[in-house]
């Protein structure tokens, strides 16, 4: 039985067959040639670096994000999985979760990537309707989202799907007939996100053209709680705000480690990682292009771009903007830094949008509905 704290480790693939519209991640369009696989060593020999900084830790997850990490050689995976085990002391349930969109394409190389040690597939589906896929900008239809999903069962055990709702024009009764649909699909965990406009997107520029008006604030809370009745009734916990999970065997531990406030090590271009040094916890940022990122691991060996340590206040804010978003909510004496006022607590109980609870902050569901002006009261 290990000692050794815990420890996620995310790997960013940052290469996409196409880019959403939506999306405001750091991505690059998919590219043939020596880049990517030399993106992979480097991304191990980073790995090597910041184990030798971090010491002894216990592995709980190693999450491959992007861009789309189901585009990359499954032999590339298996190497930076078998680096993650060697570096790090792996629990006996390390959970291995490998985003994916539901092209035939990539359905094809899920036996490789179950190989390789993924046991969790985060599959994009993001929608079952065929019109709102050709409006997100997605490269598959509903017809090849069904077939990843089957896929996907076969080949791991766990699967997570992703969805996008809030879309123009979008009525709670249409939303919870395409849920169900999904639903039916056999995913042990759902996450449903509101479509958010993010600065500086194709669809910020849509958007500010008058291509398209995104749902007002009461249409998307009467989506957002369309949400919640339909995976409770079907068995679903709202453990995060926009994460649920058939019971707590099923939920994302990678995430966990985030709302829980464990150390990660964050690998690949753009990349972030909080990790603790010397008793101060240090926010580390990697180089975004994929070119730098590699030339910065070959000449220092880490991939930092930056690394600073998080002041008491910078470190007990993010515990609050993260211990909130879960059901759990977050020890109080994680926030002392912060200083909130009693009072100030009292009040937001009176209101019911923060639980009577003396030893943790926990948002009710109504807190959760405005979460972000909950977090602001409370951090400033």
């Amino acid at each position: 039985m290990t000692t050794a704290t815990p420890l996620g480790v995310y790997i960013h693939w940052p290469y996409c067959a196409r880019i959403c519209p939506y999306c405001d991640f750091n991505v690059f369009k998919a590219r043939p040639g020596a880049e990517p696989a030399a993106l992979a060593r480097a991304i191990v020999a980073d790995l090597e670096a910041q184990a030798a900084l971090t010491g002894p830790r216990q592995l709980v997850s190693v999450f491959f994000g992007g861009g789309t990490p189901s585009l990359m050689d499954p032999a590339w995976a298996a190497e930076i999985v078998s680096a993650a085990r060697r570096l790090w002391t792996a629990a006996a349930d390390l959970e291995v979760t490998l985003e994916a969109n539901p092209t035939d394409a990539e359905a094809q190389a899920f036996a490789g990537f179950a190989q390789a040690g993924v046991n969790r597939l985060s599959l994009g589906l993001q929608s079952l309707d065929d019109q709102a896929l050709r409006f997100l900008g997605r490269n598959h239809d509903a017809a090849a989202g069904i077939r990843a999903a089957e896929a996907a069962r076969a080949a791991f055990p766990r699967l997570s799907i992703d969805l996008i709702y809030a879309r123009p024009g979008q009525t709670p009764q249409a939303w919870a007939a395409e849920l169900k649909a999904a639903l039916a699909l056999g995913a042990e965990h759902v996450s449903p996100y509101q479509l958010t406009i993010e600065a500086g997107t194709a669809f910020d520029r849509a958007v500010r053209r008058g291509l398209f008006t995104p749902p007002d604030p009461d249409a998307g809370a009467a989506l957002f709680e369309t949400t919640q009745a339909v995976l409770t009734r079907a068995g679903f916990e709202a453990y995060e705000v926009s994460n649920h999970a058939r019971g707590a065997a099923a939920r994302s531990r990678h995430n966990l480690v985030y709302w829980r406030g464990h150390d990660y090590v964050g690998a690949g271009p753009g990349a972030h990682g909080r990790i603790t040094l010397g008793g101060a916890r240090h926010a580390t940022y990697a180089a975004p292009r994929p070119a730098d990122y590699i030339a910065r691991v070959a000449e220092t060996g880490l991939g930092f771009e930056s690394r600073a340590p998080l002041t008491p206040r910078e470190a007990a804010q993010e515990r609050l903007l993260t211990g909130l978003r879960i059901l759990d909510g977050v020890d109080r004496a994680e926030l002392a830094a912060l200083e909130i006022a009693p009072a100030r607590i009292a009040d937001l109980v009176a209101l019911g949008l923060l639980a009577d609870d003396p030893r943790r902050l926990r948002a009710t569901p109504a807190g959760r509905l405005v979460l972000d002006r909950l977090t602001v009261e409370l951090a400033t």
